[in-house]
């Protein structure tokens, strides 16, 4: 399960969006998201679900290394959309025994809030594939820096967010690397009730974030080594700069962002 997790996870290769300009990828996925909560009509996802499917197509990124992303969210995504079809409230009502009142607004509702977790995780995923953390960091830090004029430490606070991003699959990978290791002692994380399976993980906790701790520590030793002293005077071997593919893309985006505004009003 850990290791179907996507986030902060880099695939190499050569495509048109791997080249596209990182600012342009963050813009993107902020416009993205903002689009996947605008629809009030199902209808309006078809056109978004095929964007993500072109998205895909041209950044030469499996499909199926998509959906692997969704699979460890499976059990939230389950549970919300449960929770949302038994107690959001509705005047069609499907079914009523009981306590229980079904509705034809909560399940319709219910599926529309499955469908939105489903397309956050694959639009943060395919920023994540897309784009090396040193790009990630360039992008962030040169968005985020006018607001070093009041004194905003951009260059820090980009540089967080990446580092952040990078050891998501690391930490995921020791702590696979625990759990079999306790595993092959006998310990049994798979058995028992929830309680039991909390308790269980607690063995497996404390060793990862000893780990942890012990890989910041090294990663700043190394970065001191280095002379590493933020982004003050700090050049750059690419420097960013804007392409036409970079423009269409944001063209092609805002146009479904309209398309989304525009079928609120008419679905």
């Amino acid at each position: 399960m850990l290791n179907d997790i996507t986030l902060g996870q880099y695939y190499p290769v050569k495509s048109m969006v791997h080249s596209l300009d990182p600012r342009v990828k963050i813009v993107l996925l902020i416009l993205a998201l903002v689009t996947v909560f605008l629809p009030e009509n199902m209808l309006l996802y078809i056109p978004i679900a095929a964007f993500i499917l072109l998205t895909a197509r041209l950044s030469n990124v499996p499909f199926k290394l998509l959906l692997k992303g969704i699979k460890p969210l499976r059990f939230i995504l389950i549970f919300t959309v449960v929770l949302n079809v038994f107690f959001l409230p509705g005047e069609t009502v499907w079914l009523e025994w009981e306590f229980i009142r079904i509705t034809k607004e909560a399940v319709l509702t219910a599926i529309m809030f499955g469908i939105r977790l489903v397309l956050l995780v694959m639009f943060s995923s395919l920023l994540t594939l897309t784009t090396a953390p040193v790009a990630l960091t360039d992008g962030l830090e040169r968005l985020l820096s006018p607001l070093a004029k009041i004194r905003f430490p951009a260059h820090e606070m980009a540089m967080m967010m990446t580092i952040a991003l990078r050891f998501i699959p690391t930490l995921l990978e020791e702590a696979d690397k625990i759990m079999k290791a306790q595993s092959a002692r006998g310990a049994d994380f798979e058995s028992g009730n929830l309680m039991a399976r909390a308790k269980a993980m607690v063995p497996l906790l404390v060793p990862l974030f000893v780990s942890a701790f012990r890989r910041a520590g090294d990663l700043a030793m190394a970065m001191e080594a280095r002379c590493y002293h933020g982004g003050k005077g700090r050049t750059r071997l690419h420097v960013l700069k804007m392409k036409r593919n970079d423009y269409l893309a944001l063209l092609f985006m805002a146009l479904l962002l309209a398309a989304v505004i525009v079928g609120n009003r008419f679905l």
